[in-house]
């Protein structure tokens, strides 16, 4: 969908495997299919990164939906953000590397996914000198691309990424004080350049380190690239923290 930013992205969806099987659901629902629902939406991101050696790195991200009771008597339901599952993100992934490797066990691509040794993550928020950030404890290479894995996650819309100097350019939408919405409305706001997406705000975060250094900061800064210090700043740096 997006070249320059390396990006596609699926529309929300509904897992029906999940959905129970039998008899009479089989017979309803070759009527009445609306009318069953999991509860739960999902949709995915697949980006792609260029290195510093010419190979590409792919990367994909899940995120999910879910509809909840609420109310005193649990009389209606909303749709509310569920975490991320990096068992669907393994699971795409070993699918997609079948898919281009020419496997012909996708169990195995699957497995070699899963199986893969994962690194401790460290991140921490600082405030020094009324300056704000999240240090990272990885040199720029990691840090640049865990950012942007956690921008896809938590669901920013990234628009165009400077490598070289360290920045993606994102637009972000403040949940308290956007008024509220439908379901549909909601669906179709996330990632997607509809009217929704031209009302949020556009930030750049900054990912800096020294060279040779093994800390990366991560720091907001407005849409002139000047530091950041608004309430939706700090909450971009606790969702990347919270992220990284």
């Amino acid at each position: 969908e997006s070249s320059a930013a390396g990006t596609m992205e699926t529309d929300w969806t509904e897992n029906r495997a999940k959905l129970p099987q039998g008899v009479i659901r089989e017979t309803l629902g070759k009527v009445f299919n609306s009318f069953y629902s999991t509860g739960e939406r999902d949709k995915y991101r697949t980006r792609l990164e260029r290195a510093a050696d010419g190979s590409t790195e792919i990367y994909i991200s899940h995120r999910g939906m879910e509809e909840v009771l609420v109310g005193s008597q649990k009389e209606s339901t909303t749709w509310t953000n569920r975490p991320n599952d990096p068992g669907l993100e393994a699971q795409f992934l070993g699918k997609l590397m079948a898919k281009l490797s020419g496997t012909p066990d996708v169990k195995t691509a699957e497995a070699t996914v899963q199986n893969a040794v994962v690194a401790p993550q460290h991140a921490k928020l600082v405030s020094a000198a009324g300056a704000d950030y999240v240090e990272v404890d990885e040199g720029f290479d990691r840090a640049w691309r865990r950012v942007g894995l956690a921008l896809d996650r938590v669901g920013f819309t990234v628009e165009d990424r400077d490598r070289v100097q360290g920045t993606y350019f994102v637009r972000y939408v403040d949940p308290d004080a956007a008024d509220n919405q439908g379901f549909l409305s909601k669906l179709l706001s996330f990632g997607r350049s509809d009217d929704k997406a031209k009302e949020a705000q556009r930030y750049r975060i900054l990912v800096k380190s020294e060279q040779g250094a093994s800390t990366s900061q991560v720091s907001v800064q407005n849409n002139d690239g000047k530091p950041e210090a608004s309430a939706p700043s700090a909450k971009i740096l606790k969702l990347l923290n919270d992220e990284l």
